[in-house]
Formats: C-alpha cells, sequence, structure tokens
C-alpha cells in the first residue's frame, strides 16, 4: 500500500499577534486600569492643551515655545498610537491584534519616536544659538525655517520607517506569534519570523544610527559648545541665567533617551530577564517622557503655565 506523501505546512503570515500585558500579575488588572487612565489622560489632555496655547497665544510664536508645540505633538502621536491596545488589554483583557494593524501601530509609534528625537536635537540648537548669538536669535531661527525644520522632522521619520512593514510582510512566520509587550514594536517583532532578517536587522540599524545615535551625539555637541559659551559669560548671574534656560530641555532628553536605553539594553542583553521586568521596561519609555515633560515645561516655564490658566478661564466662561 502506497503511503499518501506528508504535506510541509509552508509558513504565512499570522493572522494575528498576541499581546503582552504585566505577566504574572492578571489577576491585579482591576488595581492597574486607573494608573493607566490617569497617565494617558494626562498625557493627551495636557500636551493638547500645550498645543492649544501655543497655537492661541501670539506672544509664544517664538522659536523655543513653537519646537515645544512640535516636542507635544510628537508625544501626543505616541500616546495616540498606544493607547487602543494598552487599554484594551487591562479593560477588556483584548490582547489580539491583527497582523496589519500591529505594523500600522510599529510603524506609528517608532515614526514619532524618530520626530520626537529630531525636535529634541533641534531644541537644543536652538537653546545654542539663543545663548551664543542673543541679538540674531530670532533672526537666525525664522518662522519659516522653524516651519521648515519641522516639515523635514516628519519627512524623515515617515521615510526612514516605509520599508520596514513592507520587509516584515515579505518574511515567513512559523507559528510563534506571542509578543513581548502590550504594543508593538520592530526589535520585538524582528524576533518573530523563521526567516532571514538580517535586511530588516540592517536597516534597523542604519535607522537607530542616523536618528537617535546621530541625535544624541549632536546634542551632546550642542551642549559642550553651550558650556564652553557660557563659561565666557563673565557674570556669575548671566550664566546661572544662560544655564537655567537650559533645565526644561535637559530634562526632556534625559526622561527620553535613558528609558530607551534601557529598554534597548533588554532587548539586546536580557534573553534570561524576567518578562514583567521587559514589560515594565517598555511601559516606562512609553509613558514616562510625555509626562516629565509635561510636568517639567509646566513647572519651570511661566508663559506656558499662564497660558493653561487663561486658557483654562477662558474654556470656563463658555
Amino acid at each position: 500500500v502506497q503511503k499518501p506523501a506528508l504535506r510541509l505546512k509552508m509558513p504565512t503570515l499570522p493572522s494575528y499577534f498576541l499581546l503582552t500585558g504585566l505577566p504574572g500579575l492578571e489577576a491585579l488588572y482591576p488595581w492597574f486600569i486607573f494608573p493607566f487612565c490617569s497617565i494617558y489622560l494626562m498625557a493627551l489632555v495636557g500636551n493638547s492643551l500645550i498645543l492649544a496655547v501655543i497655537k492661541k497665544t501670539i506672544s509664544l510664536h517664538q522659536p523655543m515655545y513653537l519646537f515645544l508645540a512640535m516636542l507635544a505633538f510628537a508625544e501626543l502621536g505616541v500616546s495616540v498610537s498606544t493607547l487602543p491596545t494598552v487599554l484594551g488589554i487591562f479593560l477588556f483583557g483584548a490582547k489580539e491584534i491583527c497582523f496589519e494593524a500591529c505594523l500600522l501601530q510599529m510603524f506609528s509609534i517608532h515614526s514619532f519616536s524618530i520626530m520626537e528625537s529630531g525636535v529634541l536635537l533641534a531644541m537644543s540648537v536652538d537653546r545654542f544659538v539663543a545663548i551664543y548669538n542673543p541679538l540674531q536669535y530670532t533672526a537666525i531661527l525664522t518662522l519659516p525655517r522653524i516651519a521648515g525644520t519641522g516639515a523635514a522632522l516628519g519627512l524623515k521619520s515617515v521615510m526612514l520607517m516605509f520599508p520596514l512593514p513592507f520587509l516584515l510582510q515579505r518574511l515567513p512566520f512559523c507559528g510563534h506569534n506571542t509578543l513581548s509587550h502590550s504594543y508593538c514594536l520592530h526589535s520585538d517583532l524582528i524576533q518573530l519570523p523563521c526567516g532571514d532578517t538580517r535586511p530588516n536587522s540592517i536597516l534597523g540599524l542604519c535607522i537607530v544610527t542616523s536618528s537617535f545615535g546621530l541625535d544624541s551625539l549632536l546634542i551632546i555637541v550642542s551642549y559642550v559648545l553651550i558650556l564652553y559659551t557660557v563659561l565666557g559669560i563673565t557674570s556669575g548671574e548671566g550664566r546661572r541665567k544662560a544655564l537655567n534656560t537650559c533645565g526644561s530641555h535637559v530634562c526632556a532628553v534625559l526622561a527620553y533617551y535613558v528609558p530607551m536605553i534601557g529598554l534597548s539594553m533588554v532587548h539586546r542583553f536580557g534573553q534570561h530577564v524576567s518578562p514583567l521586568l521587559q514589560v515594565m521596561m517598555a511601559n516606562a519609555y512609553l509613558f514616562f517622557p510625555p509626562v516629565v515633560n509635561l510636568i517639567v515645561y509646566s513647572i519651570k516655564t511661566k508663559e506656558i503655565r499662564r497660558g493653561k490658566i487663561k486658557f483654562s478661564i477662558r474654556g470656563k466662561r463658555y
């Protein structure tokens, strides 16, 4: 009797991925609903309010505040991109996300993150120009140049990320479809295919190097030049005022890069690290920058603080 030929199961694209909430803490999810919702509400409403205040207040149409508006827009984009899956897990236990939606979320998160990194670099250049040549500050950083910078940063982030979803679609997946986080990241997705992922890895490395790596290096160079310029100021009061204008930006840079570097290190070297630690690092990378920047700029920037108060009073009247 002739035996039937064995049919090999060909690897195909998964119809969905399984997201991970907080491993081992599923029974405590109801306790996490209020903190997560509060953080999202703070990030969304706070950054939207910053955008509205800067738009409505003519006196804030200056380089520093326009770059701050770009930063708030990028952070708002990251928060909106992750909100459906993160709250879906904790509110409804919805862990499944379809393949196409996962690629779209990955593209959106990384695009806004790349834009945020570029805006932080632009803000460091803004601070250097303001300290090095304050008399020509507004003449150098004109509104058309600022608008062009914002458009270039947005185009750059989209163009860098554009090939990655298509490269992932060309890879074979062999059944394993569980992700490590509550949202889709390229560094997480690239662990699942059973084919040759070298093109994705090389392109991902190029993106990280040309955006985050180069941006962080240039930010350091900007602050070296800022310190060199400040040391040339004769009066101690002048030095203090000059450095005080950089305090909010330094906090924003640390809030952005420290969680990112920590998450990258966990992905690269943390094969034996607890999954809960990976998820906590991923959530810190997600929530820390929008909330910290919102608090820092609201407290340290009196023009933003006054604008929020006026905006709130005006809103209550209507």
